[in-house]
Parts: C-alpha cells; structure tokens; sequence
C-alpha cells in the first residue's frame, strides 16, 4: 500500500550538470501545477534493473507547469540516482504533485539558512525567497570542494555578502554555535545537509537553550553514518525472510517480496513505514528525523524507507496479517 500520492505525467525538458556530481533535471508536468513553496518536494517513479520503485526529490524552483530537481550522482546509492541521471530531454515517466513539510514559517524576525552539499536543494528556493521579499537572511553553505557549490554564482549575485561559502578543502568548516549566537532570539534557522551536520546542528541548537520549534530541518534518504552492508529480517506472524541488498532500501525489499505495507515520504520524516524490532541481531543504523534520539536508543522501532541494519539480522513485525 502506498500513501495518498497523485500521479502525473511528465516529460524531460532540460537536463544539464551545474556542478561537481550534480545534475539540474527539469520537467513539464502534464495537466499542470498547483502553486507550492520552497522545501516542497515529488516522489519519482524510477527504474532500477528493469523495475519500477519510488524516489523522492526536493523541488528545487518551477516555473508554469514545470518541476527542476537538482540530482546529485550517488555512485553506491539505492540506485535512484544512477537511473535519473540517465534522464535525457524528451524522456517520459511519472512524478507526484509537490508536497511541503519543509516549509518556511514567514513569522521570524530574522532567518539563518545551513546547508551542506547537496542539501542547498530547498534551501536555495527559500534563500531566493526571503532575498525577494527583502527579509533578513544568511546562508551559510558548505562543501568538500567549491566544485561543488551549486548555484553559488547565482546565490552570491542575489545575498551579496549574506551568503558564505565553507569548503573543507580550503580548511573552512561553519562554525554552528558562532552562527547560532549571531541569530537573535526571534530568528529561526533552517538546514538541510547530511546526518553528521544534523546532528551537530541540533545539538548545538540546543546548547543555546532556544525552542527547539525555530530550529527546521530536512535530511538526505541516503545519509547514514556506517556504510550500506546487506541484511535480513523475518517478518512475525507471516513467516518470511527477506534479504535486503547494500543497494536497497528495507522498503523496496519488503514490497519486492509482496509485504504489504504503508508508506509516504521516503524520506524518514512521516513514520508511516516504521515497524517494530521484534529481536535484533546486530545494529541498526537510524537514518531518519521521525523518531527522537530517546527512541533511536530504544532499538525498538525503524523507519524502513531510509533506516537499515549495520549487517546481521532482525525480526520485524509490520502490523500485517495473512488474511
């Protein structure tokens, strides 16, 4: 089973690199579009090794009836970003109309943007966003090389000295607690990066005793701490093992093997796909931002869109039911 998510054709108009591994995708969609914000994003139905599965991608700006995504290349990714890059102008497939909970709030004095690598995706709509109406507005945007700094050029011409630019190669990394001492007390901040930059920002946020409402955050599907190994689970009351590859998404295993399940944002962030860890014989490795750390310890439950186990295996209970 599927969350509630309407379909649309659509058909490649521009697809071109505009940084180091990074490729801006652009898309007619047929019928269409309802007007959305910066940090909405599309699940996308993907082919890997001649089979349909869904992909889910920021939607990066739009103009009448069009979607662009920015796709960064993943050489030991779940495959989805293998197949999108194969995307050539004229190519057909389907997309989902564009979803928000990454959204921004309009009701801060002041506005710190973060981003880390591929992660300035939804952060540069809002960038643009905020700059447009004149709001007070930082990015701060990292990444290993200036390479692969998408959209810089645009982004400088836009903030001027509003956005700052952390390469690691040149030994400049953001400053998380200096940036959140900077932010007044009505500011809120927003980052979208990879899980270490999450966790670090989350837990600096918190050091500053600040609501922790003011502090927004999205997070790559693919961005774990451990590397992707394979692994098994059993499903209770079904009696089915299922191997998953290092490839793989416990997800995409568990509907390739007729688990009937529910899901939505394919990102870790709604819960409806969680199940529970039944026995566990090895470690997980929780790559979602639904659960809260006091949960993630437990070991008890999993996000199987984007969380996994670090080998070994684990018997999982998914709620369902031979009828």
């Amino acid at each position: 089973m599927k969350g509630r998510q309407e379909w649309r054709g659509a058909v490649v108009t521009r697809a071109q690199s505009i940084a180091d591994g990074i490729r801006l995708i652009e898309f007619a969609v047929e019928g269409g579009l309802p007007p959305f914000e910066p940090g909405s994003h599309v699940s996308v139905e993907v082919m890997i090794e001649g089979a349909p599965a869904i992909r889910s991608y920021t939607c990066v700006s739009s103009d009448a009836g069009h979607i662009r995504l920015a796709v960064k290349r993943h050489e030991n990714s779940r495959g989805g970003s293998r197949f999108m890059w194969t995307l050539v102008e004229g190519a057909r497939l389907r997309i989902t109309l564009p979803e928000n909970r990454f959204a921004l709030s309009w009701r801060a004095s002041s506005y710190l943007l973060l981003a880390g690598g591929i992660g300035i995706t939804p952060i540069y709509g809002m960038a643009k966003a905020l700059s447009v109406r004149a709001r007070p507005v930082r990015l701060a945007y990292a990444a290993s090389t200036r390479g692969e700094l998408a959209f810089a050029g645009e982004l400088s011409e836009l903030m001027g000295t509003d956005a700052e630019f952390f390469v690691s190669e040149e030994g400049r990394r953001i400053d998380l607690a200096a940036e959140f001492a900077e932010l007044p007390p009505d500011g809120e901040a927003y980052i979208c990066g990879p899980l270490g930059m999450l966790n670090a920002a989350k837990a600096a946020w918190a050091a500053t005793g600040r609501p922790s409402s003011r502090l927004r955050f999205e997070v790559f599907g693919d961005s774990g701490e451990r590397p992707e190994v394979p692994f098994s689970v059993e499903i209770a009351g079904i009696g089915k093992r299922v191997d998953v590859a290092s490839d793989q998404s416990l997800l995409d295993a568990l509907n390739a093997a007729g688990v009937d399940m529910i899901w939505d944002c394919l990102r870790g962030e709604c819960g409806l796909c969680a199940v529970d860890i039944v026995e566990l014989n090895g470690e997980l490795d929780h790559r979602d931002v639904f659960f809260s750390d006091e949960e993630k310890r437990e070991q008890r439950r999993m996000c199987t869109c984007v969380s996994r186990l670090a080998g070994g295996s684990a018997i999982i209970d998914t709620g369902y039911r031979k009828s």
